[in-house]
């Protein structure tokens, strides 16, 4: 179900997602500060990821909200059926003119890993990019090394676009090779299946 809006106009405007089971995902504001900084400290530091942790969980909000305009991105704090801050994901990489959009940036707790959470995170922030929004393809990207996210976004359906290799440089000094998958519209209704088949639903 989709709810919310704002007077704001553009491609991607601020909206709550909330799913029939597992999770609400709503627009990330200044006032969950409190809460990711907390959800943060569960969340397991790795080279590869983006995730915040308590010491950066600040730094990584003012970067997201940065970029968070109806033209270019939305960032959604995910709520477990408790009301709980269990992670967060976003729209970014928006291209309007051209349809498309790239779900990514998402991170959870531990505790929410391999249950039906993330599944329907992605089932309701695709059908909003191709349902409401009408996108043509909606990419996902993840590093080379993190084969944790590349099986999760295998197990939506995505498919393998291909590897941009050496596509950003790291702090640290190394290179990224940046694996790209996509789902496009015509995919969308086979996918949508299998995603409530996996729900139970």
């Amino acid at each position: 179900m989709v709810a919310g809006g704002t007077a704001m106009s553009g491609f991607v405007e601020p909206v709550t997602l909330t799913g029939p089971q597992w999770v609400t995902l709503e627009p990330l504001t200044e006032a969950h500060v409190p809460e990711i900084v907390a959800a943060s400290a569960h969340v397991r530091e790795l080279w590869f990821t983006t995730a915040p942790t308590p010491e950066t969980a600040r730094e990584w909000i003012d970067g997201r909200l940065a970029v968070q305009h109806p033209q270019t991105g939305l960032t959604m704090v995910v709520r477990d059926s408790d009301g709980a801050v269990v992670g967060s994901s976003s729209f970014c990489n928006v291209d309007p003119a051209n349809r498309r959009l790239e779900i990514g940036y998402t991170w959870y707790v531990p505790a929410v890993r391999r249950t039906g959470v993330n599944t329907e995170c992605k089932l309701m922030m695709l059908g909003h990019a191709f349902d409401q929004l009408g996108c043509v393809a909606v990419e996902f990207r993840t590093h080379f090394f993190n084969s944790t996210s590349r099986a999760a976004i295998e197990r939506l359906g995505a498919k393998l676009d291909g590897i941009l290799r050496s596509q950003q440089l790291l702090p640290d000094g190394s290179r990224r090779d940046t694996v790209v998958y996509s789902i496009l519209d015509v995919e969308w209704p086979a996918v949508r299946n299998n995603l409530r088949f996996r729900l139970g639903g």
